[in-house]
């Protein structure tokens, strides 16, 4: 009889395992957010889910109204987010976020440090907030309080030249900002002047130093900024020229090892390249060609850090600006801002090809996408 009630229990306790365990497969479904430009029907941030087994896409709340949040961050504990509001008078602002209930709740806004802040990152500490501020031409500071506010600009660099396009490198933009991983250097990509700054951050006070300038290659016009999750590269996307610029990395100084082209060899027509990714295991990099309106997937040698082009993979809409690889790596998501949608593709892990799964968000002028 004892033998007998053992062998019920434990049958019993593996059935509830299995039943746990099916259940936790079901509830696994993708969490984010999406910053938009906000002129035409966007309500602002939207929080959103994507459950692969049923499906099944949805937009699960949205912020109230806010000017051009096109550009997030979001704090470790996923309790606080930060928005530039791109603008002509720049600022940055901070919002309370319930992942539960999907409630935002604004905080503070503050001066971003310039016109029309296009990027923003946090440091590792959680307390300082960096801003791109595009037509300003300027990178700004500002402190993170306790309670997740933000505090005033504490510093303001001004970034100066200009470029050979003429009609797009008529002075200083900064278009990106990106903290390393180690926390002791700032990355800065100027689209107006074709060059990488390279910031040492004292996490202490919050400034800034100038350590290094890159010149890239004249008219090519960096814009966002990637690091390699375990090799010692990083690699910059150019929005004029289309290119990829790889960096190796040492002691925080970067040296360029090669440029390579995210276009079609036979690619004749306007192109403007936007964001850049790579897989969490590091073995592909993808970019966004606007107008050719294709991610670019390359693969990454383990070794050398090379790329090389692998495919172009249409992305079911007009204008890819931002895209977003899952945490798992299972599935990218891409913002199409001239179409307002964002599609949903799966990720082969082991070949790096894309395929559309056929389901999309319907979201007024998608710009950023930030994965919880």
């Amino acid at each position: 009889m004892i033998k007998y009630l053992i062998l019920v229990t434990s049958m019993l306790f593996l059935a509830s395992c299995s039943s746990q365990k099916t259940e936790e497969i079901k509830n696994d479904t993708y969490e984010f957010l999406v910053g938009t430009y906000s002129k035409n029907k966007s309500q602002g941030i939207y929080f959103c889910s994507f459950d692969p087994a049923s499906g099944e896409t949805k937009i699960i709340s949205a912020s109230d109204t806010l000017d051009n949040p096109s550009f997030l961050t979001i704090s470790d504990d996923q309790k606080h987010v930060y928005t530039v509001c791109e603008t002509d008078g720049g600022s940055a602002e901070a919002l309370n976020f319930d992942r539960k209930t999907g409630k935002f709740d604004k905080l503070n806004i503050q001066n971003s440090g310039g016109a029309h802040p296009c990027h923003i990152a946090l440091d590792k500490t959680g307390k300082w907030i960096f801003t791109g501020n595009y037509t300003g031409g300027t990178v700004g500071v500002l402190a993170v309080n306790a309670d997740g506010t933000l505090g005033e600009v504490v510093q303001t660099i001004q970034q100066t030249g200009t470029g050979p396009n003429k009609g797009r490198q008529e002075k200083s933009h900064v278009h990106s900002v990106n903290i390393s991983p180690d926390n002791k250097n700032l990355y800065v990509a100027n689209l107006g002047t074709d060059e990488l700054y390279n910031y040492s951050f004292d996490e202490q006070t919050g400034k800034l130093t100038e350590s290094q300038r890159i010149h890239l290659s004249a008219g090519s016009g960096p814009r966002h900024f990637e690091f390699h999750p375990t090799l010692p590269f990083a690699y910059v996307i150019q929005e004029l020229t289309g290119k990829v610029t790889q960096f190796k990395i040492d002691s925080g100084n970067l040296t360029v090892i090669e440029e390579v082209s995210t276009l079609p060899v036979d690619f004749t027509g306007d192109n403007a390249c936007a964001d850049i990714h790579i897989s969490p295991d590091g073995m592909f990099l993808y970019g966004s060609n606007r107008f050719l309106d294709t991610i670019v997937s390359f693969s990454i040698d383990s070794k050398t850090g090379k790329l090389s082009q692998l495919s172009q993979t249409p992305v079911n809409g007009e204008v890819p600006r931002n895209f977003g690889i899952s945490p798992d790596g299972k599935y990218i998501f891409v913002a199409n801002q001239k179409t307002d949608n964002i599609v949903v593709f799966e990720r082969n892990q082991k070949t790096g090809a894309l395929t559309s799964t056929g389901k999309e968000f319907k979201i007024s002028m998608p710009v950023c996408i930030k994965f919880l």
